[in-house]
């Protein structure tokens, strides 16, 4: 992990966005009429093809009874896409630890680096589930959030050997799976205290953002994890031929955000087609509207001029691009040209 002189030096060699490193969080998102299935499978195959591209890393997430997210179970999908690449880092954006002891979450972990050393991230949240009943099924409460510093000082102290019950997490001992706090609210803080690497969205909010940022470097604690803060921006980047088709990549997502917050459940992702002739109501379509705005979108010009703005503002070591859409070739039309953008590949 670059330090801070190393971030520094980028930032004097011309473009800071050719500069940056550039990852993906993808959700596996279900789409209108295809299989859950299908969504882990573009998953695997989406890797490959941003491993080609030039990514840094990608990211696996977890959510759990959720409609229209097929990624339950972020450590087996890493190790799938682990085994279907050889050179990008694979990780998880995030596991939720309130959700997991943090005994079984160091095991896990310590198999994937052993079975793929040197390329995987423990990144790591403190959600929990997004109802009721799915927190009783996981036999967790809104307060087990509360705990995470805690949780989380566990669950290093597995792989650091220090654990005061005289168990040894096999084969987690002694390896060096380098974490990342999902910075939510308080998440800033610890990672801070902890001297970990933060992973801070959303571009939506840049004043948020900046301050959570600016708090995290004054308060950060150097650690045998990181001696240096390092910082990702994560958000929504969309890239095409067009303002209009770039916009137009956006729709899906935001109509089922709409859908989850005047329903109550996260729907699969549908056309955007059908997205543009649906009727809603006056509140849907206020939260429609507010779920298209704020995010970084245009023609490859438009979008490196933007990134070059929130890259210098925030001073960020790496971009994490979050972008879910229905149409599956569009989004890695995104990736590609934000892979030119960013200077990652030359065709």
């Amino acid at each position: 992990m670059p330090n801070q002189q190393d971030h520094e030096a980028r930032q004097d060699q011309g473009s800071r966005v050719e500069g940056t490193r550039f990852s993906v969080l993808d959700r596996s998102r279900t789409r209108e009429g295809h299989e859950a299935s299908e969504a882990l499978r573009d998953t695997v195959r989406l890797a490959r093809e941003l491993e080609q591209l030039g990514y840094h890393r990608v990211w696996v997430s977890e959510h759990h009874g959720v409609p229209g997210v097929a990624g339950s179970a972020p450590t087996v999908l890493a190790a799938a896409v682990a085994a279907a690449t050889s050179t990008i880092r694979v990780g998880t954006g995030g596991v939720m630890l309130p959700n997991h002891q943090p005994l079984v979450v160091a095991e896990q972990f310590g198999v994937l680096e052993s079975l793929f050393p040197g390329r995987i991230d423990m990144g790591l949240g403190r959600s929990v589930g997004f109802t009721d009943g799915v927190r009783k099924a996981l036999g967790r409460d809104k307060d087990v959030a509360d705990d995470f510093a805690a949780q989380l000082d566990e669950l290093l102290g597995w792989f650091r050997g220090t654990s005061p019950t005289g168990v040894h997490a096999r084969p987690a001992e002694g390896l060096a799976v380098p974490p990342f706090v999902l910075a939510m609210g308080e998440g800033a803080t610890i990672a801070a205290r902890a001297g970990l690497p933060m992973v801070i969205g959303d571009l939506r909010n840049r004043d948020k953002m900046r301050r959570g940022i600016d708090h995290y470097r004054e308060t950060f604690r150097p650690s045998a994890w990181a001696p240096e803060p390092y910082v990702v921006i994560s958000g929504t980047i969309a890239v095409a031929e067009t303002p209009e088709d770039a916009r137009r990549l956006l729709l899906p997502e935001a109509w089922s955000m709409a859908y989850s917050r005047t329903h109550g459940t996260f729907p699969p992702l549908p056309p955007a087609e059908r997205v543009e002739t649906l009727p809603m109501t006056a509140k849907e379509r206020g939260f429609y509207e507010s779920g298209l705005a704020g995010h970084i979108v245009g023609t490859e010009e438009q979008v490196a001029h933007e990134l070059e703005t929130v890259i210098k503002e925030t001073g960020a070591d790496e971009v994490l691009v979050t972008t879910s859409t229905y149409d599956r070739d569009a989004l890695l039309d995104s990736f590609r040209r934000l892979a030119r953008v960013a200077g990652l590949a030359t065709d």
